[in-house]
């Protein structure tokens, strides 16, 4: 019996400890769509860090014809480079210029997490 319940606390401590970890992956996402400039009001913008080698670019809004567009942006570095893929489709390498963009924008972000949440 003692068992049954060192599992069920074993389990709401891993369950606390995610949920955690998303609630600072949406605060850290929020500041990060901040860096790009003032969004509409029917458009949502997040830019974050999922681990030291994933960065997501996420955009939502509404066209003209009422349809919810959604565009995510997953960025890989990888030692040969830096990679991504748009909407889950195949990867591609980035080019300089968009290299020396990502690396300028994970670079103010992570100044303005540390600054805004830790």
């Amino acid at each position: 019996m003692l068992n049954v319940f060192q599992d069920i606390a074993r389990q709401r401590r891993i369950e606390a400890k995610s949920k955690l970890k998303r609630d600072f992956i949406h605060l850290e996402a929020k500041i990060g769509g901040r860096m790009f400039g003032v969004t509409q009001k029917n458009v949502r913008r997040e830019f974050f860090c999922l681990d030291p080698h994933t960065w997501v670019w996420h955009e939502e809004w509404t066209d003209n014809y009422g349809k919810r567009q959604i565009v995510t942006t997953r960025y890989n570095l990888r030692p040969e480079g830096i990679i991504k893929a748009h909407n889950n489709q195949h990867y591609e390498k980035v080019g300089k210029e968009e290299a020396k963009n990502f690396i300028l924008a994970a670079s103010l972000y992570l100044k303005r997490v540390r600054a805004e949440v830790y």
